[in-house]
């Protein structure tokens, strides 16, 4: 099992003869990890990459530890239990356990403190399982079907290790940190340092076990700052592939089953609003949307529910203008987003110049 198989880009990253820079048309790699405890061989930012790139695994479980401060706003007009929940998945620091015996056999269970909740993949079958509740829901997969997990937060640190690398071109500088030990292991660090000041990233690094070249924890550092915005982190891994039962879901006596259908291409947006476009790349990408419900929300003629949701939840934010246009900024450590008066949403790990720019050449 390659760890990052959906990631086959990364071979171009590393032409015959390491020794030259990498990146294909000059991100400067940092050559050796300093000197640091464990003193570990050295290793170039390139064979690091390669290490990621050619690693395979029988299995792996353990137990996760993913923190999040984003820095999101206080909005208001939302309350409840509802909105809490949805919160609680950008921000706090959450548990999970974690096993992987290759793509259609995972299962992670997210630890809370009067239950748990689980997503467990066995070939075809994915179930979720909600213990606090006693309801579970199952899904039959055909054989393209996806993983059956939602859009998330990446849950593992091989998850958003995948997501980074991704990102990973000419506006990119790699190099060598720090080595370190995570859960017990020594590990080697790779940083990532978009080139673009425009981007909010400041850094991300990964820590690479430097036996079994699995990322161990993975963190970004926006700009500015030393303390990471976000974090996951295996605080105890083992490389033993999991016994089969782990995979093996039956609901218990007594609770809810219901049966889930796999969901056909996108998801459905509302009325009026159409799919997002991505302008720009890499680091400094900006997810573009048209949402005509936003438009005019702000006065206070425009009766009706959703409008007065709306003006409740955009009444707190600061307002801004300029040749775009006018509308509602909302920022975070890691994200801005842009909400125009005249419907239009643009979001991205930027600075707001960025946004003001690409809404202008959206006009």
């Amino acid at each position: 099992m390659s760890v990052l198989q959906s990631r086959p880009a990364l071979r171009w990253l590393v032409p015959t003869g390491a020794a030259l820079a990498i990146i294909g048309g000059g991100a400067a790699v940092g050559t050796f990890a300093s000197a640091a405890e464990p003193n570990l061989p050295e290793r170039s930012a390139a064979q690091l990459l390669v290490d990621l790139q050619t690693a395979h695994l029988d299995g792996l479980s353990g137990t996760v530890i993913k923190r999040a401060d984003l820095g999101l706003p206080s909005l208001p007009g939302i309350g409840g239990r509802g909105s809490a929940e949805l919160t609680s998945l950008v921000s706090g620091t959450h548990t999970l356990r974690v096993w992987h015996a290759g793509p259609d056999q995972t299962r992670v269970a997210l630890l809370g403190t009067l239950g748990e909740t689980d997503v467990i993949r066995n070939g075809k079958d994915v179930w979720i399982w909600d213990s606090q509740a006693n309801k579970a829901q199952h899904t039959t997969l055909d054989e393209s079907g996806p993983t059956g997990r939602p859009d998330h937060l990446p849950t593992t640190p091989q998850e958003a290790a995948e997501q980074a690398l991704a990102a990973v071109d000419p506006s990119t500088e790699v190099r060598v940190g720090r080595s370190a030990s995570v859960a017990g292991r020594d590990v080697y660090e790779l940083v990532l340092e978009p080139r673009d000041a425009t981007s909010l990233v400041g850094q991300i690094t990964i820590a690479i076990d430097a036996v079994e070249h699995v990322p161990l924890r993975f963190q970004v550092v926006p700009q500015g700052t030393s303390k990471p915005a976000f974090e996951v982190a295996f605080t105890r891994v083992d490389f033993e592939r999991p016994d089969p039962a782990q995979f093996a879901f039956n609901p218990p006596p007594g609770a809810v089953v219901t049966e889930g259908t796999r969901p056909e291409g996108r998801p459905a947006l509302p009325t009026g609003v159409e799919q997002p476009t991505v302008v720009g790349s890499g680091w400094t990408s900006v997810l573009a949307a048209k949402v005509p419900q936003l438009a005019g929300t702000t006065n206070a003629e425009t009766d009706g529910a959703e409008a007065n949701l709306l003006r409740g939840l955009l009444g707190g934010l600061p307002e801004v203008n300029g040749e775009w246009g006018s509308g509602r900024l909302v920022t975070g450590k890691l994200f801005t987003a842009l909400l125009t008066d005249d419907g239009k949403v643009f979001v991205g790990a930027v600075k707001p110049e960025r946004l003001y720019e690409v809404a202008q050449s959206n006009r």
